[in-house]
């Protein structure tokens, strides 16, 4: 019994995988059908299981197993159902991703633990020795006349491959297929023997034996074919891409061998290249197939291709595998479209298990009809002279091919490995595309300088239009040695030159009017707008106080637009600013400014965060709303195609509205949240380099792969094979030149395409280092902690910054910045690593970053140094860049030709046909007001993107979240660091000091608790003589983090009325960090610690309630913990506290103590009962006063009740002692308090009985003296 069948899932699958490759459309309908497939599948498993589970015959395993494949295929089910509705167009790769993931646990509960029915062998004999064999698992033959449970191969004619046996089956000798049968195999119980030819093709029948003998049913001696037909194929090769290496020159002499039922053919051996196009038809004539015609159509034979790479010496060296089914044409079938003629495909090379390359090609089987080869469709096209009798492949089938020039931009070279022992010192580059290239000029001396003097070469080269067939590019390193010989470096493919063909800008494109409608809350002044504004300009409104994430919608222009676009605020920000401004002192204290003196580089950085998180949180909403939208697209886009793409275009807008400028509800409580004040940077959860594509923009880094690769290497990791990387840049372009480059007024023929690129001669940098905090390191020693220190690579320099190493932290603050000067291109490559400081033997290192600084300091992002949201020159948001926003904004005008900028009039730039607009004020140190333009310069920086022609995004002030790696661990992240880097040419202006960027020091504090009084105190003791219910209450105070330092009151004996008197101060003195809100302890772990650990914890007070007991332990009464940031509020009297303001269910107002500085109250103590509730155990009051160091200095005052400033002793009831130390006392409270009424009803009562007992003690004598008359 098994579980649905991996096959189709498999099938599917690779359809998706196809679709996507090839960009076909809709590629998520297609998955969606194999998950629909899949969760019915499972659900008939289920069905079916579920009658099958009583079987007597069955095992305990056999059960438990069922019962687990049950469980299993319910939940993946269930999943597949959810995971159906949640595939979308842009979510496809990630789902495909999953549901590769059931495949692999499908195969997993196919395969049945123990084998019940052993294999099938097939051996090839020779001469009574065993030469080649096949093995077939059984399960893959069992018959059963249920479908889902039939194995896959039970009845159906099998290609079988027979390899060699025992080890000579191993490693790359085992490849090679021994023989090729063709078999027909069918397992199942004797009783259903009958069945046995069900799946036979038809056209064979069965010998029948001697029906006396009585064998009528058995398998038949053999079997004869009555049906035959005459076939030919055309296999047409045109290509093969990314083939394996098999010379140690790092290419191959590849040909092709192609094998059909019992013929086989070759194609030519094109020498020393991976991607050979051989373009050449092999025509198999006069095949004879066997059994009925439309089954051969549906399902022809096999074609396997095996690719080889010829030697001169010895004989040819395997290099891969594929098969092919052939497109069959019958002879009453007309050759034409939709089927033939076929389309070139690609086939996957496989060698091993690992895959070895592409085979481009297709295959045809076409019937000879009777009228024999006449029919067939003539092969055309002429017997290439040049290469003797071989047939190209006909022009149909062909991709049809343009003249394309490509242009090659050699930079230099990076980190080249040693070759041979030797090291690389006259390298060169060889470009090959398609048969053609090109050689780069030498590098004379790669020590000193590893850059090519010769920049800008090109070749041309016949490519396919369609650019799903470009063959790939080769580049190849050779090392140019003594004697004229030459070493292979390494090389690189570039399998897709798609990212690199220049296409000219279209200039049909639609107006951009039309987009700039569907933007709501923008007024559009189309050409006849206000005379102040002359057409083509576009005015950029910059209000600075905004805060990042409420920046105005930017409207995307094209470069030819003629109209005025006013982006704006929304209008009731403006009210809302006015309203702020109105406010001013009448604010609440929370809500206040930040002083200016108080901020530093820290409050900036945490500002930041908080924006990164919401931002982040944002992103989420939207794009699920994002996700609905494009359902409904999906649904309605059937309707009309027009209407398709309006939508789309408008879902773009409404995400770029919602991300920048989000909707009232969020726009208006952002600011309440947050303090706008505040100027902000912009921190990147990952690399720099993630966020602007890899720096990449005009320079191209390629990994160069070692030569040969071993079949022993295959384990190894791409990381091990590279031996050095290559710099520069490809441009592929039809043939002539577009004009719009070679009009250009300054065009330089001897850099084509690569028009205005700088110097790669050397140059000195200063680099900065900024490095802030590192966050979830791996542990390094045995406690799991760490002693992390930076250390800095560049070039010959290396700093180890190890004296001031943190102890045991895995989130260590760093704050440090290191300068280096270096020399690129030779010194080009940063490396940050982290290490755990050791006390004996070398520090290990924890994890490790690389920055190739030579991308950044040449990318047209201007990644040299971030520019700042705000200019300012004085105070924490000081402006870094030695070149003013001005100066930056006219060079980078003039290095992009592009008309400005022109200032004027004050608070007004025009680049091009941009005008950006902002303050034009700067306030100095002393509060001076002087008129300015680098507001307005920083502005247009700020929006350079959407500069026509050269814009794009220049990278902000910001901080980047690096992984830190391991080359020990590979693939396994240690940790996270953040970093900026600053990098300054040495021929400009010098930059300033280093931003102060150390960690905040800890400030000094003392807070000063009073206790005065408890009340309704739960009464705990029963009294030993009276049984009366009392408690000995004491309280006990802490700083969360510092409970070895608990201090508690003395003890109020014998409360009856759970009200207690103490007038008690507690000290404590703590440090703390404002802008993180936690209180810092350093403390050591252990007496053998070598230094003590800084622990870093929320500011917290608890005050909890106790009874007093001489002799068993103190029993615990109720508890309160203030978060001192935000507390509730004291009640004012000892009745209006509840228990309600402890667990927030009564909306009370907060108070900080940072903020209050002195507070009093009444809180309420909690205790949890028996069934886990809360409940009020009793009431204290306390006064809290928090002074800093200094301050307490200045006014000190004493421990508990003692000087300086003792307090009164407290008015204590007499009630407050113990019964043994003081026994007449404890009768007077006893007589006097508690039993007085009781006392006198006693004693009255007693006399009431004393005087009745003497009536009737003298009542016989006076009755006896009153009748006898005494």
């Amino acid at each position: 019994m098994h579980p649905p069948t991996p096959g189709s899932q498999e099938e599917g699958l690779n359809d998706v995988q196809e679709m996507i490759k090839t960009e076909k459309s809709y590629p998520e309908r297609r998955l969606r059908g194999v998950l629909e497939e899949l969760s019915c599948g499972c659900h008939r498993f289920f069905s079916l299981a579920d009658k099958d589970q009583g079987h007597s015959s069955r095992t305990r395993l056999d059960r438990e197993r069922l019962k687990s494949c049950m469980r299993e295929l319910e939940s993946m089910g269930q999943q597949a159902k959810t995971l159906r509705a949640q595939v979308k167009r842009h979510t496809v790769r990630d789902k495909l991703r999953l549901c590769q993931n059931f495949l692999q646990k499908l195969r997993f509960l196919a395969d049945e633990p123990q084998h019940s029915i052993p294999d099938v062998f097939i051996w090839m004999m020779s001469n009574n020795k065993r030469v080649a064999y096949a093995r077939v698992p059984s399960k893959d033959l069992l018959f059963s006349i249920v479908e889902e449970e039939l194995g896959k191969d039970c009845a159906k004619v099998k290609t079988l491959f027979l390899k060699l046996p025992g080890k000579r089956g191993f490693g790359s000798a085992g490849w090679t297929v021994q023989a090729k049968l063709e078999l027909y195999l069918w397992l199942g119980l004797s009783k259903q023997r009958k069945d046995f030819l069900c799946g036979l093709p038809c056209g064979f029948e069965e010998v029948k034996a001697a029906q006396g003998l009585g064998l009528h049913s058995f398998p038949p001696i053999s079997l004869v074919y009555t049906k035959k037909q005459a076939f030919q194929l055309r296999a047409h090769m045109y290509q093969a891409r990314s083939l394996f290496a098999a010379d140690s020159s790092g290419l191959s002499d590849p040909f092709a061998r192609v094998f059909f039922i019992n013929q086989s053919q070759c194609t030519e051996v094109l020498n020393e290249t991976l991607c050979p196009t051989w373009d050449q038809m092999l025509v198999f004539d006069n095949l004879e197939l066997y059994g009925e015609a439309h089954e051969l159509r549906n399902d022809p034979p096999i074609i396997v291709i095996e690719i080889y790479d010829q030697d001169s010496m010895g004989k040819a060296d395997f290099m891969g595998r594929t098969f092919a089914k052939p497109l069959v044409k019958m002879a009453d079938e007309a050759y034409c479209p939709p089927r033939f003629p076929p389309q070139l495909e690609y086939y996957q090379i496989y060698r091993g298990n690992a895959t070895a390359g592409d085979l481009l090609a297709a295959f045809e089987l076409l019937q000879i009809g009777p009228a024999g080869k006449a029919d067939l469709p003539p092969i055309n096209g002429p017997v290439d002279v040049d290469r003797g009798p071989i047939m190209p492949v006909p022009v149909g089938i062909r991709p049809v091919l343009s003249k394309y020039r490509v242009e090659v931009l050699f930079w230099g070279l990076r980190d080249l490995k040693r070759v041979n022992l030797a090291q690389v010192d006259r390298p060169r580059v060889d470009i090959e595309c398609a048969g053609k290239g090109v050689q780069s000029s030498l590098i004379h001396n790669y020590k000193k300088n590893p850059n090519f003097n010769t920049l800008v070469k090109w070749f041309e080269v016949d490519l396919p239009e369609n650019e799903l067939l470009h063959p790939p590019l080769n580049i190849r390193v050779v090392d140019c040695r003594a004697f004229g010989r030459y070493t292979l470096v390494g090389s690189h493919a570039v399998s897709s030159l798609r990212r690199f063909i220049y296409r000219p800008p279209d200039r049909l494109a639609p107006n951009w009017n039309t987009t700039v409608r569907l933007l709501r809350g923008c007024r559009v002044l189309c050409n006849g707008g206000p005379s102040s504004h002359p057409a083509g300009e576009v005015v950029v409104n910059m209000e600075p106080e905004v805060p990042v994430r409420k920046l105005e919608t930017m409207v995307k222009l094209e470069a030819t637009s003629d109209a005025v676009v006013k982006v704006d605020v929304a209008d009731e920000e403006k009210e809302k600013k006015k309203k702020k401004k109105k406010k001013g002192s009448s604010e609440e204290p929370e809500e206040e400014e930040p002083d200016e003196s108080m901020l530093d580089w820290w409050s900036k950085y945490f500002a930041s965060i908080d924006t990164m998180k919401e931002q982040l949180r944002q992103q989420e909403d939207s794009g699920i709303d994002l996700e609905e939208k494009e359902e409904m697209d999906n649904t309605e886009g059937l309707k009309g195609l027009m209407k398709g793409k309006e939508k789309a275009k408008a879902a773009k807008e409404e995400k770029k509205k919602r991300t920048q400028n989000p909707g009232p509800g969020q726009g208006s409580e952002a600011p309440e949240k947050k303090k706008p004040k505040i100027d902000e940077l912009k921190v990147y959860p990952k690399e720099l380099e993630s966020e602007f594509d890899n720096f990449e923009d005009w320079l191209h880094t390629f990994n160069l792969l070692r030569g040969k690769t071993g079949d022993d290497e295959d384990g190894s990791s791409e990381e091990e094979r590279i031996v050095g990387r290559f710099k520069g840049s490809l441009c592929v372009y039809k043939v002539p030149l577009p004009e719009d480059v070679s009009r250009e007024a300054s065009y330089d023929p001897t850099y084509g395409m690569f028009q205005g690129i700088p110097s790669n001669e050397p140059i000195n940098v200063l680099v900065r280092v900024y490095v802030v905090r590192a966050t979830d390191l791996h542990p390094a020693d045995i406690n799991g902690k760490a002693d992390p220190y930076i250390a800095i690579r560049l070039g010959k320099t290396d700093i180890r910054d190890k004296e001031n190493y943190i102890s045991k932290q895995l989130n260590p603050v760093f704050g440090k910045s290191f300068d280096i000067e270096a020399s690129f291109p030779m010194e080009s490559m940063l490396t940050v690593a982290v290490y755990d400081w050791d006390l004996v033997g070398t520090d290990d290192l924890i994890g490790e970053t690389k920055i190739d600084l030579e991308n950044r300091f040449y990318s047209k992002h201007r990644a040299t140094c971030g520019i700042a949201q705000t200019y300012s020159i004085h105070g924490y948001n000081i402006w870094r860049d030695p070149m003013k926003p001005s100066q930056i904004l006219t060079r980078l005008c003039k290095e992009g030709k592009v008309d400005g900028p022109h200032f004027g009039p004050p608070g007004r730039v025009k680049v091009s046909n941009r005008v950006f607009t902002g303050p034009s004020e700067i306030e100095d140190e002393n509060g001076q007001r002087k008129p300015t333009e680098e507001h307005v310069a920083l502005s247009a920086l700020r929006h350079w993107e959407d500069i026509p022609r050269v814009g794009c995004r220049l990278v902000p002030e910001h901080v980047e979240t690096r992984p830190l790696l391991n080359p020990d661990k590979p693939g396994i992240e240690q940790g996270r660091l953040e970093l900026w880097v600053d990098m300054f040419p040495m021929d400009m202006p010098a930059p300033g000091t280093p931003l102060d960027i150390s960690p905040r020091k800890p400030k000094k504090y003392e807070l000063r608790v009073i206790v005065w009084n408890t009340d309704e105190v739960v009464l705990e003791d029963d009294d030993f003589f009276t049984g009366e219910k009392s408690s000995d209450i004491f309280v006990r105070g802490w700083l969360k983090g510092q409970q070895e330092d608990k201090q508690d009151t003395d003890v109020h004996y014998h409360s009856l009325t759970g009200e207690g008197n103490f007038n008690w101060r507690y000290l404590f003195p703590f440090d703390y960090l404002a802008a993180e809100e936690k209180i810092v302890i350093s403390k050591k772990e252990s007496m053998f610690s070598w230094d003590e650990t800084e622990y870093k914890i929320p500011a917290r007070l608890t005050l909890q309630i106790w009874d007093a007991d001489h002799f068993s332990a103190d029993d615990f009464l109720g508890a309160i913990e203030l978060d001192l940031n935000r507390f509730p509020r004291g009640a004012k009297t000892a009745k209006q506290c509840t228990m309600e303001m402890a667990t927030g269910e009564v909306d009370v107002p907060l108070v900080s103590i940072f903020k209050q500085k002195r507070v009093k109250g009444w809180w309420p103590l909690l205790a949890r009962n028996e069934n886990d509730e809360f409940e009020l155990t009793g009431k204290v009051e306390a006064e809290l006063h928090l002074l800093t160091a200094e301050e307490a200095e200045k006014n000190p005052v004493g421990l508990a009740r003692n000087e300086p400033d003792p307090l009164e002793k407290p008015n204590r009831p007499d009630t407050a002692f113990v019964w043994f130390l003081n026994p007449l006392k404890s009768i007077k409270y006893l007589i006097c308090t508690r039993y007085k009424w009781l006392i006198i009803k006693i004693v009255l009562a007693l006399l009431g009985l004393l005087m009745l007992a003497l009536f009737l003690y003298s009542l016989p004598g006076y009755m006896v003296k009153k009748l006898l008359g005494a």
